[in-house]
């Protein structure tokens, strides 16, 4: 077996190795195993890591591979699985030292379809507590750090997922996003992190705005996960209908596109000057390759974000509230901080604040008369220190960060964060692609486009 950088090896890497047995999938996790273990006590993206059932799983593809009878597209590939997913046999915590974990019975869609698809099922990833912060500061899980610089957050609520990527825990990793927590930490990760369309993966318990979404380090193994969750589970009662969707990256041209550009939020915090900078010069290799810019007008506004905030605040305390003393004693403070206003919350004022998510749904449809892509950055705040719950960390003022990912949950258009350069401190800079509501595969070879035009990442932190 080589002694090379195996942990960097993309999905078609590895299972063109295992098809010709120059490596076996039992081989490539006993490497991957010692991997995580040197870097896990700096970064802490794993919650749950048992290398005894790891090797397990890598045996049994390995057995398979000998016979010429993959069970499926990633047979052997390893994938972690954010901590809110259940996945049979093992704990469900949602990142709350507050909360009882429970045991899960059952796979929920996204863990069964990695799993029948032959996936080795790596581990799960920390979030923070009820996966409501960017951040990957947990009251269960403690500090997980960016790999890029450990003394910086990765983000969040899909922080260990995107430490994980970033340092090399394998190829794929999975996600949640109800508000940017996929593409928020992908982009401060230098990680392709996709939002689909709402329903394109099938997720339990499903909610307004909430998707599953790969986070990988290229936007073909970002294909090759979608091509096995993207398919249709009752369990969840927004799950589009099957489609036979063809989720190959051919090339295709942008000549003539209206892409917008849109570099202000409308509130919230202000994008630096050299993220704005690396967001236009990303939008310029469009309009190099024959595309028209259109500059666009903010959609956000401070009435439409305080809404969602006084809602979803609401919706926190309504969990709270049903906690014992000592346990809500444990949720983390900011946490408790920020929900405990909405105590004293009328009906009316919650049900006024759900309705603003109508109207950041109806704005971000409109906009596609405008054009027919939009690049914005993903980011409004380039990095900041891993012990914070928020960029701002201002319980009152939480969701200053998100407005340029929150619409989209909204809007269910699918979204994408892909690198588009480092700042002077090193640090990645994303750039955030939306596309019309369906428009997935179209995205994603849009996406496909652009990273060629930028060229690979070719130093992953070590």
């Amino acid at each position: 077996m080589s002694c090379g950088p195996l942990q960097w090896l993309s999905v078609a890497e590895l299972t063109a190795l295992y098809d010709r047995r120059e490596l076996s999938p039992l081989e490539y996790h006993q490497y991957l195993i010692d991997h995580v273990q040197r870097r896990e006590p700096a970064l802490n993206a794993l919650c749950q890591f048992t290398p005894e059932l790891v090797l397990e799983q890598a045996a049994a593809s390995t057995q398979r591979w000998a016979r010429g009878a993959p069970l499926g597209p990633l047979d052997g590939v390893p994938v972690t699985l954010k901590s809110l997913i259940a996945t049979r046999g093992q704990l469900l915590d949602q990142g709350c030292a507050g909360l009882e974990p429970r045991l899960a019975v059952a796979d929920a869609p996204p863990a069964a379809r990695l799993r029948e698809a032959g996936a080795v099922l790596l581990g799960k990833t920390c979030v923070p507590d009820f996966g409501m912060l960017s951040s990957g500061l947990s009251s269960l899980h403690g500090i997980t750090r960016n790999p890029w610089n450990t003394a910086l957050n990765p983000g969040g609520s899909s922080a260990g997922a995107a430490a994980a990527a970033a340092a090399g825990y394998g190829p794929l990793h999975l996600g949640t996003d109800i508000g940017g927590s996929v593409r928020l930490p992908a982009g401060w990760c230098a990680l392709v992190g996709f939002k689909p369309t709402l329903g394109r993966i099938p997720i339990d318990p499903y909610y307004t705005g909430r998707c599953a979404g790969p986070m990988t380090r290229t936007v073909d193994d970002c294909a090759a996960m979608m091509a096995v969750l993207a398919r249709p589970d009752l369990r969840d009662a927004t799950s589009l209908p099957a489609a036979e969707l063809d989720w190959g990256l051919r090339p295709m041209s942008v000549r003539g596109l209206r892409v917008g550009l849109l570099l202000e939020p409308g509130c919230g915090l202000q994008p630096d000057a050299q993220t704005c900078a690396a967001v236009r010069a990303a939008a310029a290799l469009f309009e190099a390759q024959g595309a028209r810019l259109v500059e666009v007008k903010p959609l956000m506004e401070r009435r439409l974000l305080d809404g969602l905030d006084r809602f979803w605040r609401a919706r926190q305390w309504s969990e709270l509230r049903q906690l014992e003393p000592e346990r809500l004693a444990q949720v983390l403070p900011y946490i408790r901080q920020w929900a405990e206003p909405a105590r004293h919350m009328t009906a009316v004022e919650a049900v006024e604040g759900f309705n603003q998510t109508f109207e950041m749904r109806r704005r971000a449809a409109r906009l596609f008369e405008q054009c027919d892509l939009l690049l914005s950055p993903t980011n409004q705040v380039q990095a900041y220190l891993a012990e914070l719950a928020s960029p701002g960390n201002d319980p009152q003022l939480p969701f200053e960060h998100i407005v340029f990912t929150v619409p989209w949950n909204m809007g269910e258009q699918p979204a994408l964060s892909i690198n588009c350069g480092f700042n002077d401190q090193g640090m990645p800079i994303g750039l955030q692609m939306v596309a019309p509501r369906f428009a997935d595969t179209w995205l994603l070879r849009l996406a496909k486009a652009f990273e060629t035009w930028r060229g690979p990442i070719r130093h992953w932190p070590e």
